[in-house]
């Protein structure tokens, strides 16, 4: 591993062994962070992989109501009832903090809250039950299907930045740490060698001073 361009004094090392201890400190607690994200994140993906199953079972059967519509009221009768719809719906979203990830909270917002007929945009008396039967259960839908693209994005958002966090904690293990070590041991050593140096000059000296004396 190669060893940082310092200058080997007492100076320099101190300095390196607190980044090292801050690098230390910091690998740990995104490792922490790191294992928390995949906790929740597989939670979300259980919680995502379920919600679709049942959204995808609902769109098939009311998708086969609409078909079975269509087929008793004919494709134009059916376009022109649902053409005008009563109700206005808006989607409000807001964030929520998982982890330092920023992931959406949406909620539906209705014009018409309380009036459960506003959902049929048509009279009943020239419309089949399919058609009611299909709409209704597209309507009672919306909350899952609005739940499931939530959870989807979350994970999108939860899997960035656990890739985020896993390159800062690889980039700390692997490179900045052994980094700091090494140029820490490199110090120490020439520290080491300086002190020999100095010491066998003061003793030549020593003994050079009692020669003289003699």
């Amino acid at each position: 591993m190669a060893r940082l361009n310092v200058n080997p004094t007492r100076m320099e090392l101190t300095r390196l062994k607190k980044r090292l201890g801050t690098a230390t400190r910091g690998h740990k607690l995104l490792k922490d962070k790191q294992d928390e994200l995949m906790r929740q994140f597989i939670d979300m993906i259980k919680e995502n992989n379920r919600l679709r199953k049942s959204v995808e079972k609902e769109l098939s059967s009311s998708l086969k109501d609409f078909l079975m519509a269509e087929a008793v009221m004919g494709s134009e009768f059916m376009e022109e009832a649902i053409a005008m719809p009563k109700e206005n719906i808006t989607l409000e979203v807001v964030k929520k903090n998982i982890m330092s990830v920023n992931v959406p909270v949406m909620n539906f917002v209705r014009a018409m809250e309380g009036d459960e007929g506003s959902i049929y945009p048509y009279g009943f008396a020239n419309t089949s039950a399919e058609l009611d039967y299909a709409i209704k259960k597209l309507y009672d839908l919306l909350p899952r299907l609005l739940k499931l693209a939530e959870v989807e994005k979350a994970c999108q958002l939860m899997a960035d930045e656990i890739e985020k966090t896993r390159r800062r904690v690889n980039a700390l293990e692997y490179m900045t740490i052994p980094q700091l070590q090494e140029t820490i041991k490199y110090i120490r050593m020439k520290l080491d060698e300086n002190e020999r140096g100095a010491l066998t000059r003061l003793m030549k000296v020593k003994s050079m001073l009692e020669d003289k004396a003699l």
